[in-house]
């Protein structure tokens, strides 16, 4: 079944992949049908006010997308300086559906992903689209897959409280820059704020009753766990020795000022190093369940092979079709796997955690009803993506399914592009 879900937007003030937080109210049994929900989609990032009043979100259908920019009189500057908002100035805006019966005070929230801005012309790029202003956000979005509430699609969370937050930071909701102005021209690097705005309203709008303190005074009986879908981004050469997503990621900390926030990260360490998932990793606390193909095909068009690092373009038909791969080639994926799964050594071994790794040459694939669960679903060891993460989630069994290298596994949905994922 196909959901359209309206946007709301987060707060009321002038204003590449995919992680999901699964919140229950109470330790599940087995087989519990909990209440899926996505998180809320504000403009590129989670934001809500808590002192905001947040505005009628549009009717189902097709309706067309509300403006959500400034309104009323300009802020203090002291005002100002504490907006909740995208890159361009406009509020931040998430999707909601509500969950029901056995799932409704569980929640499945959803942060959306899309890459990241580098400097101030990348960042002005994003400003004018979905990823950087609210005002560009379509009114209604599909839930599938993970989000989906068709049990057959979605087994184990189809009724569960089910939010999209929107991603329009270029950050992963990381920054919190004070200042508006760069270089003269305004630009908000607030992620954070997003995801702590979104999350407060959200605690407003039910949240807060998967905290039920079940006769227990100090203990909470809620249940969190995350998930990370085409997330672990690897800190690798390119085919011409260049380390080119690091030295992105190290653009990425500087503009929005992010390297204090890893506790992880020596004085020592290149400030790109820090933003990598093998590196974040080491503060997370919160058990997580790490989603991925072993062929990342972004990863393969943008970190492994992008087009800087081959000028003769020797790459570009590998690129779009893994078939087409010569043997040196595969030699080189086949390199690219054992650097994913040298750097999730040390998970494999966190009992709580979960891990599905296939040898598929495809992107994400939670939210892709095709991929997720279906009769024709890339499977490993015999079970789909949405079955390993239900029994992780519920604890049913200790979930590291590793899949075999390419081209051993005949259930992989192979993309074949016509051209390379943007970059």
């Amino acid at each position: 079944m196909v959901v359209d879900v309206p946007v709301t937007v987060a707060g009321g003030q002038p204003t590449p992949g995919e992680v999901a937080a699964m919140v229950s109210a109470t330790m599940p049994r087995k087989r519990k049908r909990a209440v899926y929900q996505p998180q809320s989609e504000v403009g590129a990032a989670p934001a809500v006010a808590a002192a905001a009043v947040t505005p009628a979100p549009p009717k189902m259908g097709r309706s067309k997308t509300k403006s959500v920019g400034p309104r009323g009189n300009p802020p203090s500057k002291a005002k100002a300086a504490n907006r909740v908002v995208c890159l361009d100035g406009s509020a931040p805006g998430y999707h909601l559906q509500k969950g029901s019966g056995s799932g409704s005070q569980s929640w499945l929230i959803h942060l959306e992903g899309g890459g990241w801005c580098r400097n101030l012309k990348s960042c002005a790029s994003r400003q004018r689209s979905i990823l950087g202003s609210s005002r560009y956000m379509e009114s209604q979005v599909e839930f599938a897959g993970m989000l989906s509430d068709d049990q057959d699609q979605n087994p184990d969370f189809y009724n569960w409280n089910k939010v999209k937050i929107r991603y329009c930071d270029g950050a992963s909701f990381s920054g919190n820059v004070k200042e508006e102005f760069q270089n003269g021209t305004k630009f908000f690097f607030r992620g954070q704020r997003i995801w702590e705005a979104v999350m407060d309203e959200l605690l407003l709008k039910g949240l807060r009753h998967a905290k039920q303190p079940s006769g227990f005074s100090n203990r909470m009986l809620c249940w969190v766990k995350c998930l990370s879908d085409g997330g672990f981004f690897l800190d690798v050469e390119d085919i011409s020795k260049q380390r080119t997503l690091r030295a992105f990621y190290s653009d990425i900390v500087r503009l929005q000022d992010l390297k204090r926030r890893f506790l992880h990260c020596s004085s020592s360490m290149d400030p790109g190093q820090c933003f990598f998932p093998r590196e974040v990793v080491k503060d997370i606390r919160t058990p997580v369940f790490i989603l991925n193909p072993a062929y990342d095909a972004w990863q393969v068009q943008h970190v492994l092979a992008p087009v800087a690092s081959d000028p003769q373009r020797s790459w570009l038909d590998c690129k779009l079709d893994i078939s087409k791969c010569s043997p040196n080639q595969l030699e080189i994926l086949q390199g690219f796997r054992k650097e994913l799964h040298d750097a999730i050594s040390e998970l494999k071994q966190k009992k709580d955690w979960g891990i599905f790794i296939d040898s598929c040459f495809i992107h994400c694939q939670s939210l892709n009803s095709f991929t997720w669960h279906s009769p024709s679903s890339p499977r490993v060891n015999n079970k789909t993506i949405a079955e390993a993460v239900g029994d992780w989630f519920f604890d049913r069994r200790e979930v590291k399914e590793l899949d075999c290298e390419y081209p051993c596994n005949p259930t992989c949905h192979n993309l074949i592009f016509a051209k390379p994922f943007k970059g």
